[in-house]
């Protein structure tokens, strides 16, 4: 994920954490898949929980300190890059990366640990780094389309739209990205938003004109630009205007339909649906309505395994058709595939950990493809990635393991257990906080063989969102 060559910890207080727990449950019921015309809802066993208050506190604790490690404040350098320049205190990846990214922000943010004094001077920045409504065509062959949303902002507040460098010049972007940015970071922008009002900001905020656009126009042009199939809703990319999907994925060539972007963008539909109702807008909350419908409807069709073998979703439906452990887990967690699907999706993944030698998690971390479904034994990606197990192409990755977790705990819930233990005992293990010690990391091998990127806030941060949901 992102890669190229202290200021005070804001806390939520109770009253904001209770209210951040009962708009999430709303905008659950206000879906507009509820009404029962999708469900995958299980009657789960709840006596195990998968983590006990204790170790809950610990991973509290240290997703702060992560976080607190991630704040470049204004004036100040990270990585040897800066000063900050850009006037607030920016929370970056962590570890040593100086500059904001958008999905690794948007990602921390439903952890309770970061509050609307951080979220909004960081909205507004993106806001204001959003492309134009004229498409750029950069020498390097680089295309930035209309409303595009940055990949990162770096220390100088200059948008660098691609992965791969912190220029924000001209000399960003295409080959080996492809001409266009990033797709996810449109969705992760209206994330922000939606978190930002989830957590009390009134409407006033999305009526907040930035650059002669309101912000709830700004969201909206967002949603627009990356490519869509009209007869699916899926988030699509094609040869000559090729993007990265997803931003965990960026080394990976894949074509066609994208089953983690798709998701993304049935989030974001879903968000803007209640964004637009809360304004008093019926008609363009009925339009976001319908497209997340569409997409939900769609989405096996479209990256279910045609063969029946399983119940991975496939990654892409081009170039890439192979299973997509993390967005099978987020379909899950979205509670997007129906009931039958969803089924299936949750034995696949439970049979996965069980199988000898366990093909997709290790220490509580998750890889992106089953290794008995690579491409070839010595490739994990049909195109691009890398070496085979690594990064990408094999490493294991704690993003995602709150999703594992709440996946095995729907149905086994002390398999949730001990995946989940041994996440815990790899922070505990490794915490940062003690001397010598640099976990959580980015990603990582057996025996920690190319662990990169120490002090890495996603690997705490999107855990700890989900684990106290299954706590309460």
């Amino acid at each position: 994920m992102p890669h190229a060559d202290s200021s005070h910890p804001w806390r939520v207080s109770r009253r904001t954490f209770l209210h951040r727990s009962v708009c999430l449950a709303t905008a659950t019921a206000l879906t507009p898949l509820s009404g029962g015309l999708i469900s995958n809802a299980v009657a789960a066993p709840r006596a195990i929980k998968p983590i006990d208050p204790a170790s809950l506190t610990f991973l509290k604790e240290l997703a702060s300190a992560t976080i607190e490690s991630a704040r470049i404040p204004a004036g100040k350098s990270r990585g040897g890059t800066g000063p900050n320049a850009t006037g607030i205190t920016l929370i970056s990846p962590g570890g040593n990366y100086p500059a904001l990214w958008v999905r690794d922000f948007a990602m921390s943010l439903d952890c309770g640990l970061i509050g609307p004094t951080e979220i909004l001077p960081q909205l507004r920045l993106i806001a204001r780094c959003q492309n134009g409504d004229n498409e750029r065509r950069l020498p390097s062959g680089a295309i930035i389309p209309q409303f595009a949303i940055p990949d990162h902002i770096n220390l100088a507040g200059g948008a660098v739209f691609y992965p791969g460098t912190y220029s924000s010049g001209d000399d960003q972007g295409a080959s080996p990205w492809g001409p266009l940015p990033p797709i996810d970071d449109h969705y992760y922008f209206i994330h922000i938003a939606y978190a930002l009002w989830r957590d009390g900001a009134n409407t006033g905020v999305l009526e907040e004109v930035i650059g002669g656009l309101s912000l709830l126009e700004r969201l909206e042009k967002a949603f627009a630009s990356p490519a869509c199939d009209p007869n699916s809703g899926a988030a699509i990319t094609t040869r000559e205007r090729r993007a990265v999907g997803f931003g965990f994925q960026d080394s990976v060539y894949l074509l066609g339909a994208l089953s983690f972007s798709t998701l993304l963008r049935y989030r974001a539909a879903c968000q803007l649906a209640e964004l637009c109702r809360a304004m008093r807008r019926a008609r363009s909350s009925e339009r976001y309505a319908k497209i997340a419908r569409q997409i939900a409807a769609n989405l096996v069709t479209l990256f279910g395994d045609p063969f029946k073998r399983d119940g991975w979703l496939l990654a892409a439906t081009e170039v890439g058709r192979q299973p997509d452990v993390w967005a099978t887990l987020f379909a899950l967690h979205l509670k997007v595939l129906p009931t039958r699907a969803a089924k299936l999706a949750r034995k696949t993944v439970a049979a996965a950990v069980r199988t000898p030698g366990n093909t997709i998690e290790y220490q509580g971390a998750v890889r992106h493809v089953p290794s008995d479904r690579y491409y070839r034994v010595d490739q994990c990606w049909e195109s691009g990635g890398g070496p085979v197990n690594t990064y990408q192409s094999g490493a294991f990755w704690h993003t995602p393991t709150g999703w594992l977790i709440e996946a095995l705990h729907d149905t086994e819930p002390t398999l949730a257990r001990e995946v989940c233990d041994r996440y815990l005992q790899h922070l505990r293990t490794g915490d940062f906080r003690l001397q010598d010690r640099r976990a959580p990391w980015e990603c990582f091998g057996i025996n920690l063989a190319g662990a990169q990127n120490p002090v890495y806030m996603t690997s705490v941060t999107l855990p700890l969102a989900v684990l106290q949901g299954l706590s309460r």
